[in-house]
């Protein structure tokens, strides 16, 4: 028999020549997506002048490899991603620099710990086993779900109860709403950010946000002060989740803890980056799989072979489902673009890269390049099962980046997508709504736009 072909997702059209400086930066605040031309995808290095000055384009895994980790000293945070995003998550472990992330990095790192990650697969299981209860109620046998936002709501679920085991509240929709809105704002890149207006000036983005804005720092502060409260008060009675882990923390080498500030930053950084990424994962897997009905009965037979809850010792028992979630984040990777600059000059693969200037990989272009993958634009979770993986490049794929400032919560974020799609996909089957378009949109993280409208019916 001959093989089905594999299926190909919509994705935007490569562009056959550089676009100028202005368009460009007009589709850097609007579509970012559009904006690659068909050299990147082909090319190791692309290097050249632009609104934001030098920039140097990298594909090859040795370049990758050296100014994220050999060299990652040399490269650090631009000014215009701290100027988009600190006003929003503040001096968090994902905007902080210097010795100030060093110290958090330290002291965050137990939290993260394998035993840690895995004791929080019931509560994982717990919380899509409840989103699909809901979905299966008694009512139509097929129902219509947005399903980028289900999956948000899921993901906060579960952060309800691996991360704040005192509840965010009883209206998860409206922590969904604010979420949502607060993604937007932090998403957008401002002009007057783009060009390196000062501060004080307003952006209207974050004017618009504001509200929300205001509501959300409300909402954290609250939980925050809560639990501070009940730990003076009665450290026996907290939970031991991990915001009380974060309370816990301490720098391994100097015995100093987080202060009140940071523990606020790092759980903004927690509910607004961590549901997401994980959330918008989900959705792309979920939506892959409505399209491709061979993968979609290989996950169906291998979690029906489960026995009882699902439990961490049973993950090893899902290569197929972990190599869907791989292949979903080599598609449509957590961080689409990452950025450094040089701090003095150097040189990148034969290439000399000015000192000030921005050295970019991007994951949507590297997972996507044709030197570094078979058929790369196609849905092929084959690619990452056992023993098929070892032949993938380190540095060619990379959804949570790689160095020092690795994704701390990357084991924590693929636990739970596994997690939650083998829950799901063990009882409800998703089709997508027949008319659908479906195309990524790069807003920081790459989400469905305008939604995903999917049917769920009981398997």
């Amino acid at each position: 028999m001959t093989a089905m072909p594999a299926f190909v997702p919509p994705a935007p059209v490569p562009l056959a020549a550089p676009l100028s400086k202005w368009v460009g930066a007009r589709r850097v605040l609007s579509d970012p997506l559009s904006m690659w031309t068909r050299r990147h995808f082909t090319d190791w290095v692309l290097s050249g002048e632009s609104l934001l000055g030098h920039i140097t384009i990298v594909s090859a895994p040795d370049a990758i490899r050296a100014f994220m980790v050999e060299r990652s000293g040399n490269f650090g945070k631009d000014a215009l991603q701290q100027r988009v995003l600190k006003p929003s998550l503040g001096e968090g472990l994902f905007t902080a620099e210097g010795a100030a992330w060093r110290m958090q990095r330290r002291a965050l790192a137990g939290l993260f710990t394998p035993k840690t990650v895995a004791s929080f697969v019931p509560a994982m299981a717990a919380a899509a086993d409840a989103t699909v209860d809901r979905w299966l109620a008694p009512g139509p046998r097929r129902r219509l779900l947005q399903v980028d936002r289900e999956m948000t709501l899921l993901t906060l679920d579960a952060l309800d109860r691996s991360i704040f085991s005192d509840g965010l509240g009883d209206n998860r929709s409206e922590v969904h709403r604010a979420q949502r809105e607060y993604f937007l704002a932090i998403g957008n890149v401002d002009p007057l950010d783009l060009f390196g207006a000062p501060a004080w000036l307003p952006r209207l983005g974050r004017l618009r946000a504001a509200p929300v804005k205001r509501w959300f720092d409300g909402l954290v502060d609250r939980v925050v002060a809560d639990r501070r409260a009940l730990i003076d008060a009665e450290p026996a009675a907290a939970p031991r989740d991990l915001l009380t882990l974060l309370f816990e923390a301490r720098d391994p080498e100097t015995g100093e803890g987080l202060s009140a500030a940071v523990i606020r930053d790092n759980v903004l950084t927690f509910l607004a980056a961590g549901t997401e990424t994980t959330a918008n994962t989900l959705s792309w897997a979920l939506y892959l799989l409505s399209q491709d009905h061979a993968a979609r009965d290989r996950i169906e037979a291998e979690v029906d072979a489960l026995d009882g809850p699902l439990t961490a010792a049973q993950l090893p028992q899902l290569p197929w489902t972990r190599a869907v979630i791989d292949e979903t984040l080599r598609l449509y990777p957590t961080a689409p673009l990452i950025q450094r600059m040089a701090v003095e000059a150097d040189e990148l693969h034969g290439v000399k890269i000015p000192a000030g200037s921005l050295v970019v990989y991007a994951p949507w272009v590297l997972h996507r390049h044709q030197r570094l993958w078979d058929d790369p634009g196609a849905f092929r979770p084959e690619r990452f099962l056992p023993g098929a993986r070892d032949s993938i490049d380190r540095f060619a794929y990379l959804p949570f980046g790689a160095g020092p400032r690795v994704c701390i919560g990357s084991s924590f974020a693929l636990q739970e997508a596994v997690v939650s799609l083998a829950s799901i996909v063990r009882r409800a089957r998703l089709t997508l709504l027949p008319g659908t378009i479906v195309m990524p949109e790069h807003r920081i993280t790459l989400r469905p736009r305008g939604g995903l409208p999917m049917l769920v019916t009981p398997r």
